[in-house]
């Protein structure tokens, strides 16, 4: 039975399509991706946050957008607002009109970043008022200062980061509570987090370092089980998400949902 909804929170989640086959890919080797298995771990996905009482808004697949179901790189949500992204893959600024209308039903103000700047939302993190934006391959200097201009008016702190080692900063770092970031240094500028508390991966797990919060649990794929272990021992809930076959498309926990909460505007 799905527990009573946490504090009003929605995922906005997309299908699959075929044409995933065809997605960017730009740190890794291209492996074939198993669309039936594929299925599956997203429909595990989709059944957790349901099973945590998330609204779920499931928008259809689109077989002219591999990379679709990677709605997270499609728009920053805030409690205040909505930033729709300009992803910086070419093939991908076509995704960001579905994702722009499903938001229209749950925030009243809603901005967009514009060419030249470009921005992926998996460069930006969250953080309490801090919202750190990872420089990279996808986002670039004017679009980390054309979300900061947006952000301004609310009082958030957004701060660059360098990225190296990875495609998108939070395949490098992402927050595990309220308090304390889990983290790939080796991937990305760890200066840039200031006084944060910091756990770190296990060395042998590189890409460990992505998580997702859901409700009161903390979504690990099963892959890292030294970084796993790690969290587990510090008392979080644990709940594995294989996620194996979209790791071939150089993707994450993170990237395969927009979670926000529910406001009245």
């Amino acid at each position: 039975m799905p527990r009573e909804a946490e504090a009003g929170q929605v995922a906005i989640v997309r299908d699959l399509a075929r044409s995933i086959e065809r997605c960017e890919i730009t740190h890794i080797a291209r492996e074939p991706i198993h669309f039936d298995r594929a299925l599956e771990q997203h429909q595990a996905y989709v059944e957790g946050l349901e099973r945590n009482g998330i609204e779920v808004v499931r928008l259809g697949a689109d077989e002219r957008h591999p990379d679709g179901c990677f709605v997270e790189d499609a728009a920053i949500v805030l409690d205040e607002l909505a930033v729709i992204a300009m992803p910086g893959a070419a093939s991908r600024r076509g995704e960001t009109s579905d994702v722009a209308a499903a938001l229209g039903g749950f925030r009243d103000r809603i901005e967009r970043i514009e060419l030249p700047a470009t921005l992926d939302g998996g460069d930006v993190l969250v953080f309490g008022r801090s919202v750190y934006v990872g420089r990279t391959s996808r986002t670039n200097p004017a679009g980390i200062g054309a979300l900061r201009r947006l952000l301004a008016p609310f009082e958030y702190q957004v701060v660059p980061v360098g990225v190296t080692g990875c495609l998108h900063l939070k395949s490098a770092v992402t927050a595990i509570d309220d308090r304390t970031l889990l983290a790939n240094r080796a991937w990305f500028d760890g200066a840039a987090l200031g006084p944060a508390r910091v756990v770190e991966v296990d060395p042998a797990e590189p890409g460990a370092a992505n998580v997702l919060r859901v409700a009161d649990e903390l979504w690990a794929h099963p892959a890292y089980p030294r970084t796993f272990e790690r969290l587990a021992g510090l008392g979080h809930r644990l709940v594995p998400m294989d996620i194996s076959e979209f790791v071939k498309a150089e993707a994450a926990l993170t990237c395969k949902s927009l979670l926000f909460r529910r406001t009245d505007g």
